[in-house]
């Protein structure tokens, strides 16, 4: 049962977690100068993607921004549908793309699967946002998101020794030298951010209410999945 007490009760317990909510708006300003100071890595690799519009480099991509984001997709080219998480998060993108474009910056979903499976899943979902296939490059790979049989592999900053495919978000920057950089990469809790629903479950007085479940997301489905 939760505390119950009168509203004068609530309203200075209330000031109170505003106070530490101001002081975390402060610290994750302060954590995005740190992003935004990270240095930069040149691309050299020449990758290759298959998109709608024929085959585009990572530079085409940017579809004559500065900056792009790189939502790592986990679909398998095995798989028949996208990946049930990574498909929460999409959900979130429609909208987004015209803002941030008005911002200098594009915004593109990336996967290894063939593109002919990556729009037949995307108009199944009613997205419109850009997706392209990775499928002719190692992009995935290079930047730890898709893994093949190594001992060495590395997931969100630790070694991981598992084969397929994970999710991730990656940065890229145009510099005034006209080369690529690779300015940022976050994954697992790390993408929490970038997903609404789990940011409007946690304003309620239940949450996101995941702890007594077999594992923290098992409540999840394909939108077209839930029990109407």
């Amino acid at each position: 049962m939760p505390t119950i007490g009168t509203r004068d009760d609530w309203r200075t317990a209330r000031l109170a977690l505003l106070a530490r909510e101001k002081d975390l708006t402060k610290r994750s300003d302060e954590l995005a100068q740190a992003r935004r100071d990270l240095p930069w890595v040149s691309v050299d690799t020449n990758y290759t993607f298959d998109t709608p519009s024929g085959p585009q480099t990572l530079r085409d991509l940017f579809a004559g921004r500065s900056q792009l984001l790189v939502y790592h997709f986990m679909f398998d080219p095995d798989w028949d549908a996208g990946c049930p998480s990574c498909s929460f998060w999409a959900d979130g993108f429609n909208g987004t793309p015209p803002h941030l474009a008005h911002r200098d910056t594009t915004l593109i979903a990336v996967s290894r699967a063939p593109l002919a499976k990556l729009q037949a899943y995307q108009q199944k979902m009613g997205w419109t946002f850009p997706w392209v296939s990775s499928a002719p490059s190692r992009f995935n790979l290079d930047y730890n998101v898709s893994f093949e049989p190594n001992p060495d592999n590395e997931y969100n900053f630790r070694m991981h020794q598992d084969t397929g495919e994970a999710p991730g978000l990656s940065a890229f920057a145009i510099a005034e030298d006209g080369g690529i950089y690779h300015t940022y990469s976050t994954y697992a809790r790390g993408l929490e951010y970038f997903n609404p629903t789990y940011k409007l479950l946690d304003l309620t007085a239940k949450g996101r209410d995941e702890d007594a479940l077999e594992w923290p997301m098992a409540w999840l489905r394909r939108r077209y999945e839930y029990p109407n």
